[in-house]
């Protein structure tokens, strides 16, 4: 209880210290040192001080699920001979690495954050985060997209499916995925820092380099924001109207078979449903960005509340996706369930022999 107390009473002190902080005397705070204005800073955006542990918890929980479920699940799929030629799993292999790579830019630099109470200092990290973060979301859209595509050609036209889904082909396709996650990003990122900075603060108000935290700092730049939405927007909805496609088409011709005998296919329309449902996980950061530009856009300047709401929200579900993808798109199925549960299979077969 002591302890509680005190702790309390330091944040209380830091807190009111902070209140006299305006943008006409933040120079002379950077004079006594940049500790204390990032420190402010966080305070802005986590005003509660005992809500920083259980959200220091929460992404490390997330970091290490997502970092273990997508590392042994790439292990499994990489040991077993049998599925690794399959066009399914080459693109869930291709979704695990987009997802570790998405996991490893993000989480460290929201744990540090949470751990040192201050801001993300804006220096080469936070350019290589802004880059790599926004090609690997990017790259699991289009690979999501792309397994759409695959189930499509599978159930629809199953009979030119391997003559569709060449091993040449599938390379090609992932290069392009590759392409077109690394084009946008490097162009905006060139966009972004082509223009001089308006503020010579070290540091962004924010836990994490994400697009709107970062053009807040540059001050705003039309130039790159417009492109980054832009593009954003039209991949955002091609994706969600080739997904609907596939599983729409799926769901038809599912339900074609049945109705000769008036029976209702069930199980098509929660399979349907059920991935839809997953696409909106996936897409969630997508869509925070979208209502976010949005606010920016059409209210000039948001509310420090809501920049705050939707930079938590933002750094929480670009966690949550490469958690449940590794469940969703192998655990589920029941041949991939099996590749990865074979290894340990074979231990145990190996111990009782021994025994």
């Amino acid at each position: 209880m002591p302890a509680t107390n005190v702790m309390i009473t330091v944040e209380h002190n830091l807190t009111a210290q902070c209140d006299w902080l305006s943008e006409e005397n933040r120079t002379d705070l950077r004079v006594t040192g940049q500790f204390d204005a990032a420190r402010c800073l966080f305070i802005s955006i986590l005003p509660f001080g005992q809500a920083v542990p259980a959200a220091t918890c929460i992404f490390v929980l997330l970091a290490l699920f997502s970092l273990l479920v997508n590392g042994f699940t790439l292990f499994g799929l990489g040991r077993s001979d049998d599925l690794s030629w399959e066009p399914r799993v080459v693109f869930f292999r291709n979704l695990i690495l987009s997802d570790l790579v998405q996991t490893v830019t993000f989480a460290p630099s929201v744990i540090h954050a949470l751990v040192q109470r201050r801001t993300v200092a804006f220096g080469l990290w936070c350019r290589v985060q802004y880059l790599v973060g926004t090609a690997s979301i990017f790259s699991s859209l289009c690979t999501i997209t792309c397994m759409a595509l695959e189930r499509y050609i599978y159930v629809c036209h199953a009979i030119r499916y391997l003559v569709i889904f060449t091993q040449v082909r599938l390379r090609l396709a992932l290069t392009l995925i590759w392409v077109y996650a690394i084009s946008p990003a490097t162009i905006t990122t060139a966009l972004l820092h082509s223009e001089v900075e308006r503020t010579s603060e070290p540091f962004i108000r924010g836990l994490l380099c994400e697009p709107d935290m970062v053009e807040q700092h540059m001050g705003f730049p039309r130039v790159p924001a417009v492109f980054r939405k832009v593009f954003g927007l039209a991949t955002l909805l091609l994706c969600v109207l080739v997904y609907i496609f596939s599983y729409f088409r799926m769901y038809q011709d599912a339900r074609s078979a049945t109705i000769p005998f008036n029976v209702v296919n069930t199980a098509a329309r929660k399979t349907v449903l059920f991935y839809c449902g997953m696409l909106l996980l996936q897409l969630l950061p997508l869509l925070l960005k979208v209502a976010s530009d949005a606010l920016w856009e059409f209210e000039g300047a948001a509310t420090p509340a809501t920049v705050t709401v939707f930079h938590i929200s933002l750094a929480l579900t670009l966690l949550v996706p490469p958690c449940v993808n590794p469940l969703v798109y192998g655990l589920r199925n029941a041949e991939m369930r099996q590749a990865l549960l074979s290894p340990f299979q074979r231990w145990t077969e190996r111990r009782r022999t021994d025994v």
